[in-house]
């Protein structure tokens, strides 16, 4: 698939014990499924052509017989199939008998891999029969074709690379020291797990949390497929639980006893990008051989959900991260107010979003150090484009929490600024907007030192990718609680805040959440309703926050971006407004990064942030060009008439 997606399926197919060729009948008609619904990536149970149940019956050469023998019919029916193809059997070497996996390709045997661990407790008894993985490589000959037989080995695709996989057995994942770990250090982003866990009570949830540990432990994506019906159930039983893990994120998961597979798509670009991010991430150079298969770059349709929103918190978890987060900040904005020895805090309240978060947080921050709330120098400073509304509500906001409001209009002060500059005050251009800005900056430090304080900022994450703040102006504070939180998170800590305070605050906060976001730089219209839309200007931010997401966090390209957009936004942006915007913040990011090289400092609290002196480090004057260059492309390739 594109953007580096594999289609990944983890099959229970029906069985008999110790039927071989009905057992690879069975596996066939799941290989025609898989392959009409284009999965790249198929995986069958452990020891799925014989069963895992067989007991001393392992030790008969008619069994072993059958089932090489129904492995080299598999190996036939795959060709024309691409997809690369994983099952299980008892393979016998040099006098010992190998609990093995059988990975085959295209009418093509590819290798063997043997089991390292064998469980011989409780009710299993494997080292009665088999004999565990030796390290190295050797060669064999195996229905029909010479291939490599070891636990060392990796496959990987022609056309991807990033597509590659390394194969465990069951207990192989329970052991300490997992093959798969091995297997990722030399280079697989993609472990396979052909399994017989027979089930108990409680061991589902136990499955579940070791397939998504490793996963996210190795950085990896995790496809285990898990024996079911059709086992002897003499003294076991088995589910089918089926799991798709990646990166610490379970993706897709079958029932108990549904017989249902397990279906999803891993991306394994993405997996390598969290890898070179990662320095302590260990890379094993030599030792394994890698076999090569290839899949064809299909057309890409993804049936995992893509999330629109990916900093909010989902569900019931909602409010417990929304209560983190704000600790976070007060907790960060107690200690510099105590280090720093501030008497009091000063904060330009607005009556928007961000500033009723930063006061918010203030106000903890207040009330962990027992200080009174009266030391908050809360300041609203109307300038051109105030609205009573806003106004109103900052006001509100203050009286409400206990802080000491204070109203500086700055009309006047501009005003005479505008004569010493000789700026026509008609001429509403970016000096008219920005010298607000700087003024009631400079209101703001000036009330700091008169008070023995320290100003608190209130700009945003996704303002400063944007570079949506006056430089020296709002850009600029003493402390920066919200320089990592995104706009869209905003929102929610806003809105969690009016929740747990209830009462008068409550209704002024449900009021500051339904106003228009702006800067409100240019007068109202007739009506007194603000004129100045920033989502009109900049763009959607519940778009910049996707773009920025996927961009910083992840390292996509923008075509990926823009896919992935489409995926999340279809319904709601067409194509021409989702690449407008995209284009947008690619611009501005690029052509803002010196307002970020100066940024204050600011606690981090999620997997992004723009400091300087944290996770971001870019020359101010780094040139965008193979980004525009690559959306000029994406352009072409969608076609003018969608524009």
């Amino acid at each position: 698939m594109q953007y580096g997606y594999v289609k990944v399926r983890a099959a229970t197919p029906d069985l008999r014990v110790a039927d071989a060729g009905y057992n690879a009948e069975q596996i066939g008609k799941e290989m025609k499924r898989a392959a009409d619904d284009g999965v790249q990536l198929l995986v069958f149970p452990e020891l799925c052509l014989s069963g895992y149940t067989c007991g001393d019956l392992f030790l008969q050469d008619a069994l072993l017989r059958a089932c090489e023998n129904a492995l080299g019919a598999l190996v036939r029916a795959s060709e024309g199939n691409p997809a690369l193809i994983f099952v299980g059997l008892p393979f016998s070497v040099a006098g010992k008998l190998y609990n093995c996996a059988a990975a085959f390709s295209n009418g093509a045997l590819l290798a063997l891999v043997p089991k390292t661990f064998l469980p011989n407790y409780n009710e299993f008894y494997e080292c009665r029969h088999f004999a565990p993985a030796e390290a190295g490589v050797i060669t064999v000959r195996a229905a029909g074709f010479d291939v490599p037989f070891g636990r060392e080995i990796i496959f990987r695709d022609r056309t991807m690379p990033a597509f590659s996989v390394g194969c465990e057995i069951c207990e192989d994942l329970w052991a300490p020291q997992s093959p798969s770990v091995a297997h990722v250090a030399a280079g697989a982003n993609i472990i396979v797990n052909l399994s017989a866990s027979n089930e108990l009570v409680g061991k589902r949830d136990y499955r579940r949390l070791l397939v998504r540990s490793q996963s996210g432990k190795l950085v990896c994506g995790y496809v285990y497929a898990d024996a079911g019906e059709g086992e002897s159930t003499a003294d076991m039983v088995f589910a089918g639980h089926n799991l798709i893990a990646e990166n610490g994120v379970i993706l897709a998961e079958s029932g108990l006893f549904s017989g249902d597979c397990a279906d999803g798509e891993i991306d394994a670009e993405m997996l390598e990008s969290e890898r070179r991010r990662m320095n302590t991430f260990s890379v094993r150079q030599g030792g394994y051989t890698v076999v090569s298969f290839t899949s064809p770059c299909a057309p890409c349709s993804l049936t995992r959900k893509v999330d629109a929103f990916p900093f909010l918190p989902k569900g019931e978890e909602t409010d417990e991260r929304a209560e983190l987060i704000l600790s976070m900040q007060a907790h960060a904005l107690k200690k510099r107010l105590s280090h720093t020895r501030a008497k009091t805090a000063v904060i330009g309240v607005s009556g928007g979003l961000d500033s009723a978060l930063a006061f918010l947080v203030t106000v903890r921050a207040f009330d962990l150090l027992g200080k009174d709330r009266k030391e908050i120098m809360a300041i609203t400073m109307p300038g051109f484009g105030t609205t009573a509304r806003t106004r109103g509500n900052s006001l509100r906001l203050m009286q409400t929490l206990g802080a000491s409001g204070k109203t500086v209009g700055i009309v006047p002060s501009v005003k005479r600024h505008f004569k010493d500059i000789g700026h026509d005050e008609s001429e509403l251009d970016v000096t008219y907007e920005n010298a607000q800005a700087r003024m009631r900056t400079l209101i703001l430090m000036d009330v700091a030192n008169k008070t023995g304080g320290l100003v608190v900022g209130t700009g945003d994450l996704s303002e400063l990718a944007l570079g949506w703040c006056t430089y020296n102006g709002d850009h600029m504070s003493m402390y920066a609680v919200n320089s990592s939180v995104p706009k869209t998170l905003v929102k929610t800590l806003v809105a969690y805040e009016g929740r747990r305070l209830g009462g008068k605050a409550q209704e002024v906060i449900k009021s500051i959440l339904s106003t228009e976001i702006s800067p409100e730089l240019l007068p109202p219209d007739r009506a007194g309703n603000i004129a100045q839309k920033t989502e009109d200007l900049v763009g959607p931010y519940e778009l910049h926050d996707f773009y920025l997401y996927h961009a910083i966090r992840r390292g996509f390209a923008p075509k990926k971006i823009f896919f992935l957009a489409q995926c999340a936004f279809g319904e709601k942006y067409s194509g021409q407004e989702l690449f407008r915007w995209l284009e947008n913040f690619y611009r501005r990011f690029f052509s803002q990064q010196f307002k970020r090289s100066c940024v204050p400092d600011g606690v981090k609290v999620g997997s992004v942030s723009l400091s300087p002196r944290a996770d971001w480090r870019m020359p101010s004057d780094a040139c965008a060009a193979v980004w525009m260059k690559e959306l000029e492309e994406l352009k072409r390739e969608i076609g003018e008439t969608d524009f």
